[in-house]
């Protein structure tokens, strides 16, 4: 239960500290006199936005502080959060002069969304003006898998949806990854298919530009080789009889003079690379055939090496071997791509399988517990001054799975007797809207394990009879959980446990709200002011001691 109320330097509140009780709590107050600061104070620590404007000292934060008495329950929250369970557990949030916020749990810095979580299991906030809650599917569900204790049921469902959800999000967003790679699939095939028959591994493109270029000048090569080759073996003024004629010449000067001894070795040495050069030269001159079917190939070869690199803007052949590759592994990925997408197809259909039977259950425990529903609903409008009250649920099967099953929901209601049942958000009025809502808040408390539920001015608009049965409402559904309500009836006042008072005072020049706890005299004092205004007449003391008897 929520144990403690801190608030500072927050709108009109200064200070504010209030310790709450187990039961019905009751706040009143006039108008305008801070209740719904209070709240919006309360809404931080929902995570709901904060906003700077809200700092009253502009100078300094901003601070929302709660206490709430836990049971063992919640250790595993605290044990999958990596945070110290208390039985007295502190949450706090923090507005800082930047409008920055910050949001801690027994002093531990979270996030907005874990302390949303851990929030929302603790207290449930309701105002008059939320009642549209009641036309959502969403509440509808709520309302009817409370009554038939669905909550393991569909917190099972829910867990597989979400995973089937995703896998759909997972199949949809391969699917169009797949599309486009098919869109460019052809073109890219063709390009693949162009680089692999070239056979870019087995190419060596400086030589086959050297054999093409060989090829080419066939005839001018042979020529200048023979040449060469004639001149070298000429028998009277060829080169390598000149040569010899000199080498044999400088061996007899080296024979009587030693100093020649290492220019005859220089020309030996000389004669034999000649030799060795002209052997050479024959070899490749025997080689050299002009051969157009050879040059045809090669010039054919080089032909498509270079369109290639001009098609895919390189530069040379190893790029080429890249962008093949890349190709090739692209063509892979489809391949990968498609078997993924199967996998997960099928993954989906055993989903589906689950699912469906959990649906059934759902829908199943649902259906048996419409009577229910209808019965407690329609007992308590009957005490709420809606005698003719009719209600119903409708569930409608659907063909595809969504948050809650596979069907829709829709709450049916009619005022009065002798009309049709039609939806209930065109059927019911704005003066029934409050009364409907607190009979369905009180058959939710009966099954909802949120411990504390604030009520904000949800019997606005009522007197009388129906307004002192709603009091014993109240009373009876603050049995079960910590119920504090914020309220205008004194009939609702006289049934608190305990009883505060929003108050709104001058201080040094400064408004300021606070809230106060109510003694005894205090609180039939307050109730007799609710009963007869500013002025608080015997008669309505005695009319509010008897509220508080009864």
């Amino acid at each position: 239960m929520l144990s403690r109320i801190y608030i500072k330097n927050f709108a009109l509140i200064d200070t504010l500290e209030v310790s709450l009780n187990n039961g019905l709590q009751v706040i009143t107050g006039e108008t305008g006199a801070g209740k719904s600061i209070i709240l919006g104070a309360l809404r931080l620590i929902l995570g709901e936005r904060a906003d700077a404007k809200s700092i009253s000292n502009a100078q300094d934060k901003s601070i929302v502080e709660t206490e709430f008495d836990l049971n063992n329950q919640f250790k595993k929250f605290f044990i999958e959060n990596d945070l110290d369970y208390e039985h007295q557990t502190i949450i706090r949030r923090e507005i800082l002069p930047s409008g920055k916020s910050r949001a801690f749990i027994n002093d531990v810095p979270v996030t907005l969304d874990v302390l949303k979580e851990l929030s929302s299991q603790l207290i449930d906030i309701h105002s008059q003006f939320e009642t549209s809650n009641l036309f959502t599917s969403e509440y509808q569900f709520k309302i009817i898998d409370g009554l038939s204790e669905n909550k393991n049921g569909i917190e099972d469902y829910k867990n597989e949806f979400s995973d089937f959800q995703s896998l759909k999000i997972q199949l949809k967003k391969l699917q169009t990854q797949l599309l486009e790679n098919n869109k460019e699939s052809d073109y890219k095939k063709f390009l693949l298919n162009e680089l692999e028959e070239l056979g870019l591994d087995q190419i060596d493109y400086e030589e086959v530009q050297n054999r093409l270029s060989v090829q080419e000048n066939a005839g001018m090569i042979s020529e200048n080789l023979a040449q060469i080759l004639s001149r070298f073996h000429q028998e009277e003024m060829g080169i390598l009889s000149f040569f010899n004629e000199a080498k044999t010449k400088l061996s007899k000067i080296a024979e009587v003079s030693h100093s020649f001894s290492e220019l005859d070795e220089r020309l030996e040495t000389s004669f034999v690379e000649l030799k060795d050069i002209i052997s050479g030269l024959e070899d490749e001159a025997y080689k050299i055939e002009i051969n157009p079917e050879n040059l045809a190939f090669l010039s054919e070869l080089n032909n498509k090496i270079n369109a290639l690199l001009v098609k895919h803007n390189v530069s040379d052949i190893n790029e080429l071997r890249e962008i093949r590759d890349q190709l090739s592994g692209e063509q892979n990925s489809a391949s990968e791509l498609e078997a993924s997408i199967v996998a997960i197809e099928e993954n989906i259909s055993k989903k589906e399988i689950k699912l469906q039977s959990l649906a059934e259950k759902l829908s199943k425990n649902r259906k048996k517990s419409i009577p229910v529903f209808i019965k407690k609903t329609e007992g308590l409008l009957k005490k709420l001054g809606l005698e003719k009250a009719k209600v119903d649920i409708e569930l409608q099967d659907t063909t595809e799975f969504n948050a809650f099953g596979k069907e829709n929901i829709q709450l049916l209601f009619q005022a009065n007797s002798g009309f049709p049942l039609k939806p209930i958000q065109t059927a019911i009025s704005g003066g029934e809207r409050s009364r409907v809502m607190l009979a369905v808040k009180k058959i939710i408390a009966e099954s909802d394990e949120v411990p504390t539920l604030i009520l904000d001015e949800i019997d606005t608009g009522v007197s009388g009879k129906v307004a002192e049965e709603i009091g014993n409402l109240m009373r009876e559904m603050s049995e079960d959980m910590q119920l504090i309500v914020i309220s205008h009836l004194a009939q609702v006042a006289a049934k608190g446990n305990d009883n505060y008072k929003v108050i709104k005072q001058d201080i040094s020049g400064k408004t300021q709200s606070t809230i106060v706890p109510l003694t005894d005299e205090e609180k039939l004092n307050e109730i007799a002011q609710l009963l007869s205004g500013s002025k608080i007449t015997e008669a309505a003391l005695a009319q509010a001691k008897e509220l508080i008897d009864n």
